[in-house]
């Protein structure tokens, strides 16, 4: 059985601003908006949400399967996937298109800015869940709008749980599609700011939320995460990363640990321990795919970092 991944696949170009964002930024001018960036440091990374989370799922032992649409440049992330043994069955090349581009510039305080080109992306409407293979859980996370509705729809009817990540995408939903999305979802993942969005924009709290689904999780950044499931909340302590490099693409990664506890049965604490790890060692890398171990080295962090095992 496999996890079947729905969502983007891009390039990410990341920049490193060696200052800070509101050094530079003045809240009375913001309406006016008129400032540059030095960013000496620039890296052309393989990213998008899909291509992470299978990324880690894979180096945890899992098979996971994407489905994506992707652009008439994507040869060189083909031969990526391909040399990591992940499976490109359900990656769909359109040659009119460009694959997802993200330009993200990161300052000394971990904030991001992104600017986001969607490309390929636009159509992943075109790619639909496959009935014929062994998929027992899914994730629709960011992703060309009218895909992310269709697919969640299609794992609903299929009988396929999923977990809903809105993720970058959250500002295409009004509150009644976001709705719809808690109706069909399993799980829910967000960031805290995020979480605030989603609650702004459908009128409910997170225990509200949290009753329409089997489990909301909530990711803190370096203050762990929660979890809520069962009418209580797990406080998921955050694991210690060996260095503070590059923050993109850890969300991804503690998406994959989401869905490999869920695959192996493992209960939210393991789960969400799973999840932050994957976070720290994801932090402690430039890139979103440039952290490589073996699951028998995954486990001693575990046990050095939550004084038990998995």
């Amino acid at each position: 059985m496999s996890a079947l991944i729905c969502g983007s696949m891009a390039y990410d170009t990341i920049m490193v601003f060696h200052d800070k964002f509101k050094n530079h930024i003045l809240s009375e001018k913001v309406h006016t908006l008129n400032v540059s960036f030095l960013v000496p440091v620039l890296r052309r990374e393989y990213g998008g949400c899909a291509g992470n989370i299978a990324y880690n799922m894979k180096l945890l032992g899992e098979d996971p399967k994407i489905m994506a649409t992707v652009g008439h440049d994507f040869e060189p992330y083909l031969q990526w996937l391909c040399q990591c043994g992940l499976s490109t069955e359900f990656i769909q090349i359109l040659d009119d298109s460009y694959t997802a581009q993200a330009y993200i510039t990161t300052d000394e305080d971990d904030n991001q800015i992104t600017a986001f080109h969607p490309g390929a992306m636009n159509f992943s409407h075109r790619n639909s869940v496959p009935l014929d293979q062994e998929i027992s859980i899914g994730i629709v996370a960011p992703d060309g709008k009218e895909g992310m509705q269709q697919h969640a729809k299609q794992f609903l009817e299929a009988g396929i749980p999923f977990i809903f990540d809105p993720g970058q995408g959250m500002p295409m939903f009004d509150g009644e599609e976001l709705l719809q999305f808690l109706d069909m979802a399993n799980w829910v993942t967000l960031n805290d700011y995020e979480s605030e969005l989603m609650q702004d924009r459908t009128g409910l709290s997170l225990e509200q939320i949290a009753e329409r689904v089997d489990a909301l999780i909530i990711t803190l950044g370096g203050k762990g995460s929660n979890i809520y499931t069962g009418g209580q909340c797990l406080e998921i302590p955050a694991a210690k990363p060996g260095a503070l490099l590059d923050p993109t693409g850890c969300g991804d990664a503690y998406r994959a640990g989401l869905l490999y506890g869920l695959l192996n049965d493992l209960d939210w604490g393991v789960t969400g321990r799973i999840a932050s790890l994957l976070g720290a060692i994801k932090i402690e890398h430039n890139g979103t795919q440039n952290h490589v171990f073996n699951l028998d080295q995954f486990r001693n962090r575990y046990r050095e970092n939550f004084g038990s095992s998995f």
